[in-house]
């Protein structure tokens, strides 16, 4: 557990050397960004810095709750480049601290509540749409399963709000949904 906590910060900083050096992916393939449908994609529609309004679980009833493994106040930051390139981090704030100070000598507890109060990835996201569909192109997780692979979310876009749910949770029924607002500059 206590590596995992350290991949946290490692993703981060892989993400801003991915940008810097360009060692992920070649400026060719990254500007091949392309739909389903093969088109090429004249501009990146996403790219910019986002705020997490919500993370929500819709139930299978189809009601909207808080998501209660971030909480009501879950805090969230989406950075995309021109090419697709993104960084994205959701924190639950009220994670409790560890009590030696270390993150290095926490409590299986504390690990527990640092992991599952985050999700954070990184990688390239292409947008299908026709389909209105999101494809995130994870290079690395805070969740090792998701290291180097695709995940598909439906998204709607309406002006400088984005919204997107993963596909239901196995069993449970449940979709987990973010709502993300553009953060304009002046």
């Amino acid at each position: 557990m206590k590596k995992v906590f350290a991949v946290i910060l490692l993703a981060a900083s892989l993400y801003s050397a991915m940008a810097q050096t360009n060692n992920t992916h070649s400026s060719q393939k990254k500007r091949k960004i392309t739909t389903a449908m093969g088109d090429k994609a004249p501009l990146f529609s996403l790219a910019g810095t986002w705020t997490l309004k919500a993370a929500e679980v819709i139930l299978p009833d189809g009601t909207h709750i808080t998501d209660p493994g971030l909480g009501k106040d879950a805090k969230g930051i989406l950075m995309v480049d021109a090419d697709g390139q993104y960084s994205l981090q959701i924190f639950r704030p009220d994670r409790p601290k560890f009590v030696s100070g270390d993150k290095k000598r926490g409590t299986p507890e504390e690990y527990e509540s640092a992991l599952l109060g985050l999700s954070t990835h990184v990688g390239h996201i292409k947008i299908d749409t026709a389909n209105k569909l999101l494809q995130f192109d994870i290079d690395y997780a805070a969740f090792p399963n998701w290291n180097r692979t695709t995940q598909i979310r439906q998204f709607t876009l309406k002006g400088d709000e984005l919204y997107y749910q993963l596909p239901a949770t196995a069993g449970a029924g449940t979709i987990a949904a973010s709502i993300w607002t553009r953060v304009k500059f002046k």
